[in-house]
């Protein structure tokens, strides 16, 4: 009897021994993340078929499975993870001098490393609160941190802050201006001040370098003239439901396109003909539903857009009349195929993955753009599915009666400054000659006269 249960415990041990080295990290599968200190890592186990992330912070190891078997994916989700668990430690009050310690709110005390990484990552902290609060966009927060990934982190993620000088952030301008225009140099030093202000707010860094000064040069996109426009729309119309001209292996691993979107869905056609007709941005195309949709008949017709919130505003927009047409058009098409109720997206429908939505509809409006030779514009901009917005816009200017930038800024969701540095930047006098060669009323000028005198 003692034999037995002596045989059955060891068998018990054996068991527990096995099944904790199934938990145990793949030693050749831990990999540290980029830019961040070495106490975050991603791993595999035998039990799972996940990577797992670790991290020691506030003096234990924390654990969770990514749920992903893409190593990047992995990657992004645990310094994700860091900084959640260093938002949360961040109730943790900081000593001013010496910053070797770090009190937490149980007592625990803990010697946090102050490199560029951990500054970053309270900072992205930070961030995500006030996206939670709806002070900064999701979309915003998700630029910086691709920011950070890319050329930030790479380069002084290990450091401390005070090791990014001037001459270093001179250097990094230099090295982003061989690759970047003027503006996405200047974006990458809004973030690289974010950090830093985060180290000096700490005391890990007891004042700001000089940034060095970057003069922003705008290089609008190519809007479309109404000819330009009629013929893109045109074409659009005649490709519907055409193959693309590229076999399948390349549309597949070229162009990610599954064998469903082969062919030209008639949305191309709406797409371009509702941005013009709407002012709306090309990420509107992917969130857009029936339920953000109302059609307004009180002596004019027209559209009138509750859109979700995008760059901070949230005001409704009002269409032109012509896309109350194109709106029956793809209500009638879609309600056929029971697409068309209030949930339902109004491009594209039937596709869940948004993202994937939005690649098929710039996918075969580039199409559109090479089929009529219409990719760059007269002075060699690229164009794209924005060029139908910045066309919107442009119309208006000139096509527009008496309409003021103000009412066209709101309803476009974007500022007066932004249509005049980029919109507005390629209105010609030419374009408006009749306005410049326009002569006034005898009665205009006699009372203009007497305004003046």
């Amino acid at each position: 009897m003692h034999t037995v249960f002596t045989a059955a415990a060891a068998n018990d041990t054996h068991m527990r021994s096995s099944q904790r080295e199934r938990t145990v990290p793949i030693p050749a599968t831990i990999t540290p993340v980029p830019g961040y200190p070495s106490k975050l890592s991603v791993f595999k186990i035998a039990a799972s078929k996940f990577w797992q992330v670790r991290c020691w912070i506030a003096g234990r190891t924390h654990r969770r499975s990514t749920r992903t078997q893409s190593l990047r994916m992995a990657q992004s989700f645990a310094r994700t993870f860091y900084e959640h668990l260093l938002a949360q430690s961040s109730s943790l009050r900081i000593k001013p001098t010496p910053i070797s310690s770090v009190v937490l709110h149980d007592t625990v005390t803990v010697k946090p490393q102050h490199t560029f990484a951990a500054m970053a990552a309270q900072m992205m902290a930070n961030e995500q609160a006030r996206v939670e609060r709806g002070e900064f966009s999701a979309g915003s927060f998700k630029v910086l941190r691709n920011r950070l990934d890319a050329h930030i982190l790479p380069r002084w993620g290990k450091l401390q802050p005070s090791a990014v000088d001037h001459a270093e952030l001179l250097s990094f301008t230099q090295y982003l201006s061989k690759s970047f225009s003027t503006i996405t140099v200047s974006q990458y030093l809004i973030a690289v001040r974010k950090v830093l202000t985060m180290a000096v707010s700490v005391a890990a860094l007891d004042k700001l370098p000089e940034f060095p000064k970057i003069k922003v040069q705008t290089n609008s996109r190519g809007a479309f003239t109404p000819t330009e426009y009629w013929q893109i729309m045109r074409t659009a119309r005649k490709l519907q439901h055409t193959r693309h001209p590229d076999s399948d292996s390349t549309l597949r691993k070229n162009y990610r396109l599954r064998s469903a979107e082969y062919t030209m869905p008639p949305d191309i056609a709406w797409c371009i003909g509702f941005m013009v007709n709407s002012f709306i941005r090309p990420s509107d195309l992917k969130t857009l539903k029936h339920r953000h949709v109302e059609v307004v008949r009180n002596g004019n017709t027209y559209l009138r857009l509750n859109l979700p919130k995008t760059k901070s505003h949230t005001r409704p927009i009002v269409t032109l009349q012509p896309a109350v047409r194109i709106y029956q058009q793809i209500t009638q098409h879609y309600s056929e195929r029971n697409l068309a109720a209030p949930d339902d997206y109004l491009f594209l429908p039937h596709l869940r993955d948004r993202a994937y939505a939005h690649w098929v509809l710039a996918f075969y409006f580039n199409w559109v753009l090479a089929r009529t030779g219409l990719k760059l514009g007269a002075h060699g901009q690229e164009r794209s599915l924005y060029s139908l917005r910045h066309s919107s816009i442009t119309f208006r200017l000139l096509y527009g009666q008496g309409i003021d930038l103000l009412t066209l800024a709101r309803n476009a969701r974007t500022s007066v400054d932004m249509i005049n540095q980029h919109y507005a930047s390629t209105v010609t006098g030419e374009q408006n000659i009749g306005m410049l060669q326009s002569r006034r009323t005898r009665q205009h000028s006699q009372l203009s006269h007497t305004v003046i005198s």
